[in-house]
């Protein structure tokens, strides 16, 4: 074990915060939590206020002879809910602002509102913001000259998204927005984890936010014939038959746990692991690598000083495509399958609740699993009722999540893991443990 090794485990990253919204005009973990114990599904109608040629839409797939389009995805009623005022900008910078930069203020607020930590105390002092985000064709183009015309170079510049938070708040850390496709949220997690271990900055926010400016990813995957066949998400089901795209955010406060038992905060989890590979070379530049992902697997579990037995949950990435989930099972099987005990980890994917919600993925996928260990209760994956055949699943210890199911606490805490890829070929995972805790303490 290297010094710097030893001083991780000895003064670990921890979060003392979070913020979340996701389809369903979910807010809050509360009202997160509610929406996965009540099994439901938020996905909705394509949104209607958004100047989108739906009619078009639908209709164009079919006639070109793509996948057709349905009429269903996971949308964010809070995406236009902004109070400019309250953070020192006018209108106008406003509704220039890509609604990513928006949601993720208002959560980076909340989070660390969520921690107990005052914002308007952090002005000056070491705080870092990463954050996970990709460009989503929002606002007219910067050679169109318009109303916004001005304000739209930085209202729509992906590196202003964590800018702006360090902007607003006086944050004088690192401030840095990954985009490495759908896995953006935990490889800007990872790289806040790794700026606390360094000494960057004392405290860190980090997450990501998904908002769609047009529906072109919808476009681009029907051509693909990677969505759904009927408007749902089917994670790891024998009758997956590709993803649904949604919007969501998630936002973490971090802190060394030397700093966070000085300054009084309740700390939500433990970052035990948190790791990123690349799939290298592949059959093709978005297909991805079984190879690269078991590799990841089993460093994050060697890092964690875990055994697939300790475990009880893997937030997987699935995100109901065939080739997607049919690469995770084998690796994740090959990994989390083969534990001792007989009873390895429950198995199961958030997108099949709220969509796939891209940059944000990962966070989303984090806040579910930090939401279920804090009531001690495993959510299942919806639509799953058949699982995939792609694995021998007598043959191995990882389990797929059906049902509510109890989390019984080990040795005083819940061990969980979280994965994101994204089609940059960059693949993430974490592996988390929640300290035990009496509900009523809380």
């Amino acid at each position: 074990m290297t010094a710097r090794d030893r001083a991780a485990a000895e003064d670990p990253v921890v979060i003392v915060g979070m913020a979340v919204e996701a389809p369903g005009g979910i807010d809050t973990p509360e009202d997160y939590w509610t929406l996965l114990s009540e099994q439901r599904e938020a996905l909705g109608p394509f949104p209607t206020d958004r100047g989108w040629s739906l009619r078009e839409l639908f209709a164009g797939s079919r006639r070109e002879g793509f996948k057709p389009i349905q009429d269903l995805g996971g949308f964010l009623t809070t995406a236009a809910q902004f109070d400019p005022e309250f953070f020192g900008i006018s209108p106008r910078e406003a509704v220039a602002m890509d609604p990513q930069q928006r949601v993720a203020l208002r959560l980076a607020w909340r989070a660390l509102e969520n921690s107990g930590i005052n914002p308007d105390d952090l002005a000056g002092h070491d705080v870092g913001c990463y954050l996970g985000a990709s460009a989503l064709e929002y606002g007219p183009a910067l050679t169109e000259f318009s109303h916004h015309s001005g304000h739209l170079i930085t209202g729509t510049s992906l590196g202003v998204i964590s800018g702006r938070i360090a902007y607003t708040l006086d944050l004088a850390g690192p401030a840095v927005t990954v985009d490495t496709s759908c896995s953006s949220a935990l490889s800007a997690f990872h790289l806040a984890v790794q700026a606390l271990r360094a000494g960057d900055c004392d405290v860190a926010l980090t997450g990501g936010v998904c908002v769609m400016g047009t529906p072109g990813y919808f476009v681009e995957f029907s051509k693909q014939h990677a969505l759904s066949d009927d408007g749902h998400c089917r994670p790891y089901s024998a009758h997956a038959s590709g993803t649904v795209w949604a919007e969501g955010a998630g936002v973490f406060v971090l802190q060394r746990r030397s700093g966070a038992v000085r300054d009084g905060r309740e700390i939500l989890a433990e970052v035990r692991a948190s790791c990123v590979n690349s799939d290298g070379r592949t059959v093709g530049l978005t297909a991805p690598s079984e190879r690269a992902q078991t590799r990841l697997f089993g460093r994050a579990i060697e890092q964690a000083g875990v055994s697939p037995d300790d475990v009880g949950v893997v937030e997987g990435h699935g995100t109901g495509t065939r080739l997607g989930d049919r690469t995770e099972l084998h690796s994740l099987a090959a990994t989390y399958g083969v534990g001792t005990t007989g009873r390895g980890p429950l198995l199961g994917s958030v997108k099949s609740n709220i969509g796939h919600t891209q940059a944000a993925a990962g966070a989303l996928g984090l806040a579910k699993v930090l939401v279920a260990a804090d009531r001690a209760t495993i959510p299942p994956t919806l639509h799953a009722d058949e699982p995939s055949g792609e694995i021998d699943w007598d043959a191995t210890t990882l389990r797929l999540a059906d049902k509510l199911t109890p989390w019984p606490a080990r040795d005083g805490e819940r061990v969980g893991a979280v994965s994101a890829f994204g089609m940059s070929g960059t693949n993430t995972h974490l592996v988390v443990a929640v300290p035990d805790r009496p509900r009523e303490a809380k």
